[in-house]
């Protein structure tokens, strides 16, 4: 059997691209997925027993942002399209550009490690052992849920779910909600739960954050970003954004929402339509850090206590690639430390790509196809990479900008500011083209 230069890990969002791109470029490949379809994080109750994706999920990045360049998604769908809407782009996605018959489905990469000659073994579930010249890993990161370290003293005797785990209103439905966090999944949920009326809501948050809308003078809020604003000064940024942000809601603590202490950009934003019209109708409340447990009461860090039925921790994910134990790659599960040329290259192991390994302000698809384009002028070599020196560097450069500009919090290890990286990308291609 005539071996596949390029084995891609996943079929979400950032496998079904690297399929496609690698098509394009005439590279041969396999792409293996543990479940039963395409789609990843955005197929809901998807039978690969990782999905993240809720009932009532909406993306929180326009139609037009979220897109492929080359597919746009139907003007007919609305602006922030429920998950279902997703699933069928990105199953029209597949079709179109006939990848689907290219993807290996129920079949799990249990292991991959490096050939002394070079190249990859990558153990199947199946039992099936292949090699590769190149390994693209595409497995996602929000499937692993992180829960708080250390865990608060005490005992909570009422139900414990994290956020990766809720599906359903009818999980909090008649029942007195703490929700630990205040990303988009906690919003999301909260604003879910407080429109059932069946008890108090209640957001845990240590430090707050910036609600930013989806919407501004008709304009979906993130159409406001584009290359040119993303060139000017941090601290121009953070003013245009704060005056924009009091054009489109005024003062968020106007509504009951606490104002975080740090400045505008410093973190990840959380987007909701909702949360200030909700929270200013004293549907969803606020308290500080958790103190401690004491059964089913829980004490606040300001003294305050109060009784509640379930805790939702929706405090993220860890990294994880449990095919790479074997490799010594990385250990990034309690960190989320990942040391990648431009999130993408591992500088020690050669022809090892990672995708949509990013937390981008904006999509993640987008950015995904581009490091996509990249990786496959790298495979094909109509472009090289810089000595593993400068790559280290970089890294080392890169770590020491976001240390500087993010607030401290594995959340944000993997943060990029979509323009300006999606250009740092582009240049590479063009820079290191061979000529």
């Amino acid at each position: 059997m005539t071996q596949k230069q390029v084995c891609i890990i996943g079929a979400g969002s950032s496998g079904m691209v690297a399929a496609k791109t690698l098509k394009e470029a005439g590279v041969s490949y396999d792409c293996f997925e543990k479940g039963s379809n395409i789609g990843g994080n955005w197929r809901f109750n998807n039978d690969n027993g990782v999905s993240s994706a809720y009932r009532s999920l909406h993306i929180n990045t326009n139609r037009m942002v979220m897109a492929y360049s080359d597919y746009p998604m139907p003007e007919d769908y609305p602006m922030f399209p429920h998950h279902s809407d997703i699933i069928k782009y990105f199953d029209d996605y597949v079709n179109h550009f006939g990848i689907r018959d290219s993807i290996t489905f129920n079949t799990c990469v249990e292991q991959v490690t490096s050939l002394e000659s070079g190249g990859y073994s990558v153990k199947l579930s199946t039992g099936e052992t292949n090699e590769y010249e190149k390994v693209i890993v595409a497995n996602g990161h929000h499937w692993n849920p992180r829960m708080p370290e250390p865990a608060f003293p005490g005992e909570f005797t009422g139900e414990v779910l994290h956020s990766h785990y809720y599906k359903e209103s009818d999980q909090v439905k008649g029942k007195d909600v703490l929700i630990v966090g205040i990303g988009n999944s906690a919003v999301d949920i909260a604003c879910e739960a407080a429109r059932l009326h069946s008890g108090k809501v209640v957001i845990s948050t240590r430090s707050g954050a910036y609600i930013t809308p989806n919407w501004i003078w008709s304009i979906p809020f993130d159409n406001l970003a584009n290359p040119i604003t993303a060139k000017l000064p941090l601290w121009l940024q953070r003013k245009l954004l704060a005056a924009t942000l009091w054009l489109a809601r005024g003062k968020q603590e106007d509504y009951g929402v606490p104002k975080p202490k740090r400045p505008l950009l410093s973190e990840h934003p959380t987007l909701s339509q909702d949360l200030l019209n909700i929270a200013g109708r004293g549907l969803v409340d606020f308290k500080p850090n958790i103190k401690e447990f004491k059964g089913k009461t829980i004490c606040f860090e300001d003294g305050t206590e109060q009784d509640f039925d379930i805790i939702i921790y929706a405090t993220g994910y860890r990294v994880s690639f449990p095919f790479l134990k074997h490799m010594n790659a990385f250990d990034v599960e309690q960190t989320n430390d990942i040391r990648l040329y431009k999130k993408v290259v591992h500088p020690d192991h050669e022809g090892l790509f990672f995708l949509g390994l990013i937390q981008p302000l904006g999509a993640i698809m987008p950015l995904a196809e581009v490091q996509s384009r990249w990786v496959s002028k790298l495979i094909t070599g109509q472009c090289k990479l810089p000595s593993k020196d400068q790559m280290e560097r970089s890294i080392q450069a890169d770590t020491h900008h976001m240390a500087k500009r993010y607030k401290k919090s594995v959340r944000h290890t993997l943060q990029v500011d979509f323009h300006p990286y999606k250009g740092s990308i582009e240049k590479e291609m063009k820079n290191m083209k061979v000529r």
